[in-house]
């Protein structure tokens, strides 16, 4: 028996969808291989640093004291006992004395007894005595140790997405493996009878359409961090189709499928989510284009099924796919990014749902393009967000809007 589909709206599917527990477990990930990754446990350092105070550039390192009165007509001489570069040790026992300094290259030592560092460009570059043209002030340009984080302190918290930067705050605390969250893994399932695959020697038959969305939207996963187990495309036999996600489901965290979802005689998903025995948890969303929309849990795993259009594949992903991918990533910066910005014309058509058209910001303007077919993916190429038209709305040019950045 075919279901009746009751539309939700957009906030309240994306509500329910942020209900997905995100994966449990961790996993222990190299530093080279764990960008974008999760941190599963705080980072405590076990050292500081800088681990000793160090010069920041090329000079002189000093007492401060010998320097007080020196100027460019009065230089103050002082007799250079050593020279350091990055990785030297100070090769002096002892401290460093009045009228004594220590030519030293940056990241090099502050060797005992020195309190300031002069660039050399504020010297004569001399090699057994310096002349000093400029005061320096007591600590003046040095790096002091754990002046970047000491030992015992956090370094990174559990949550934290580990970008180029984390990755190379923990490679200078020596940290070689870190506790991830597992990535998730997601499967694709393209449906419908008249997808033809591009094969070589294959011309497109007649009634038949080349097959994007397994393309595009394996692309949009990778784009984002995923790459999917297994990507595949079936016909409109929902036993088929649901033997292809019961297979799916034993290697995948979660599936997403196009096609299928409307009210139609060749929709099937209404018989394959029983086949499945998943429970629905909506079919249905107030939006234009992209209604029928449905998402499903399989025993824990969820299942969400996107229209076959291919804009409204396109558009149902970023509002809905992200918020599953978060969810079960347990990161926030997956979730889609919304902005303000004005339309530079006015966008006529109203619909009784909320809209989302495809669009280009640019400089805080929007410009849309001439192609808004649900079928049509062209105009889409050049557009970096969706904007929102809310309910029997028609926007004029100028008035602000509400964008969702892609």
């Amino acid at each position: 028996m075919r279901s009746e589909r009751m539309e939700i709206e957009l906030e309240q599917a994306t509500e329910l969808i942020a209900l997905t527990p995100p994966l449990a477990g961790e996993e222990t990930a190299s530093l080279l291989l764990a960008r974008g990754m999760i941190l599963a446990r705080d980072v405590i350092a076990d050292m500081d640093q800088p681990p000793f105070d160090r010069s920041p550039l090329d000079g002189y390192a000093m007492r401060a004291g010998d320097t007080v009165n020196a100027s460019p007509d009065a230089p103050v001489t002082l007799e250079v006992v050593d020279k350091l570069c990055a990785g030297d040790p100070p090769r002096r026992n002892a401290v460093i004395e009045t009228g004594q300094a220590v030519r030293i290259m940056t990241g090099a030592v502050i060797p005992p007894g020195c309190d300031c560092v002069i660039r050399q460009e504020d010297t004569d570059y001399g090699e057994k005595q310096v002349r000093i043209y400029r005061a320096t002030l007591q600590h003046e340009n040095i790096c002091f140790r754990g002046e970047d984080f000491k030992a015992g302190s956090l370094l990174l918290g559990a949550g934290t997405k580990l970008n180029a930067a984390a990755l190379g705050v923990l490679a200078s605390a020596g940290v070689l493996h870190v506790n991830v969250r597992p990535k998730a893994k997601i499967a694709l399932l393209v449906t419908g009878d008249e997808l033809f695959e591009l094969s070589p020697g294959k011309s497109l038959p007649p009634g038949k359409i080349y097959s994007s969305n397994l393309t595009m939207l394996h692309a949009r996963l990778s784009e984002l961090g995923f790459e999917p187990v297994s990507a595949v495309q079936t016909g409109d036999d929902p036993h088929v189709t649901a033997e292809l996600i019961g297979e799916m489901l034993t290697q995948a965290d979660a599936v997403i499928t196009t096609g299928g979802v409307s009210v139609g005689e060749k929709d099937i998903f209404h018989e394959v989510m029983p086949l499945l025995g998943a429970e629905r948890v909506f079919h249905g969303v107030n939006i234009k284009p992209g209604t029928p929309a449905m998402f499903s849990r399989c025993g824990e795993k969820p299942v969400l099924s996107l229209s076959g259009n291919p804009f409204a594949a396109a558009a149902t992903f970023e509002l809905l796919a992200r918020p599953l991918l978060s969810a079960l990533s347990g990161d926030s910066s997956l979730l889609p990014k919304k902005s303000s910005a004005v339309l530079a014309a006015a966008f006529g058509k109203k619909a009784a749902s909320h809209r989302f058209v495809r669009g280009k910001l640019e400089n805080g303007r929007i410009t849309l393009p001439e192609g808004h077919s649900s079928g049509q993916l062209r105009s889409l190429v050049e557009c970096n967000c969706l904007v929102e038209i809310p309910p029997n709305t028609q926007v004029h040019e100028g008035e602000p809007v509400t964008v969702y950045l892609m």
